[in-house]
């Protein structure tokens, strides 16, 4: 089976054991599994192991549930964690979940994730919009065979990767927020303080070991992107020493910004 059947098998089985289509999937990443529960009226709940093709995330503070949230009138398909290539995923494994999601009827995927901050002005416990990526991992969903015919052609547009109509959307509700530019490397290990300083000179605000193959893969099915990272230490160099355990503390301290945020990011679609 290839990757996009697969996908089309989960989205129905979602459909299926939620109780009908979404309008918005939400991508949950480090130390955000404890929000999944505040970012609606949660309707129904399934283990991702048990939808085809999905995995249970190994890593500490990613969740592995799949729920159905009423917010408003925006029915949420909410993803409490992800899998990454560093724990030994393929490419299209990463990617599974948001071509899911878009299968199961989301027109938006709202992106999420723990972050390093190269930027001294986007301090640690900041929510920041992803305006840009650079992708650093050397790899793309879209590698491989074709798409089945039916679907979109490979060779993907990414002028506007992260929707620009609900970043400025986002910005008038609240004017304060920061914008930035994510580099996803693949990890596990942070990077060097020399490493830093080279992202820094080609442009980068944040980093990170998530996200972008995720874009890539749903604004190939024509869906429409959001990026919202969570500052939860400044990179390599800037200062201190780097440890997951502090990642995840600062996630948890930053619980009622980061669904604040995303309140209205789900709205402005």
């Amino acid at each position: 089976m290839n990757p996009f059947e697969r996908a089309e098998r989960a989205g129905i089985e979602l459909v299926e054991r939620l109780g009908g289509s979404f309008d918005t999937a939400v991508v949950l990443g480090s130390g955000w599994a404890e929000v999944a529960g505040k970012l609606g009226t949660v309707k129904g709940e399934v283990a991702a192991e048990a939808v085809s093709g999905f995995h249970s995330p190994s890593v500490p503070g990613h969740g592995g549930t799949i729920r159905a949230a009423d917010r408003g009138d925006r029915r949420v398909l909410v993803m409490a964690g992800r899998v990454h290539l560093y724990e030994g995923h393929s490419p299209a494994d990463v990617v599974h979940g948001v071509r899911a999601a878009v299968m199961a009827g989301c027109s938006h995927v709202v992106l999420t994730n723990a972050a390093g901050s190269l930027n001294p002005s986007i301090g640690v416990g900041q929510p920041v919009l992803i305006s840009d990526h650079i992708n650093l991992t050397g790899l793309s969903p879209l590698s491989g065979p074709a798409p089945p015919e039916g679907y979109p052609i490979r060779f993907t547009d990414l002028t506007d990767l992260y929707s620009s109509r609900i970043r400025e959307a986002a910005r008038r509700a609240d004017p304060a927020i920061a914008e930035g530019v994510y580099a996803g490397l693949v990890g596990p290990h942070f990077e060097t303080p020399a490493e830093i300083t080279m992202l820094a000179r080609m442009g980068a605000d944040l980093v990170g070991m998530s996200t972008v193959l995720e874009a890539i893969a749903a604004r190939h099915l024509g869906a429409e992107v959001t990026g919202v990272s969570l500052a939860t230490n400044m990179a390599a160099g800037m200062g201190g020493t780097l440890d997951h355990k502090e990642v995840l503390e600062a996630g948890q301290a930053a619980q009622g910004r980061v669904v604040a945020v995303l309140g209205t990011v789900i709205g402005s679609r």
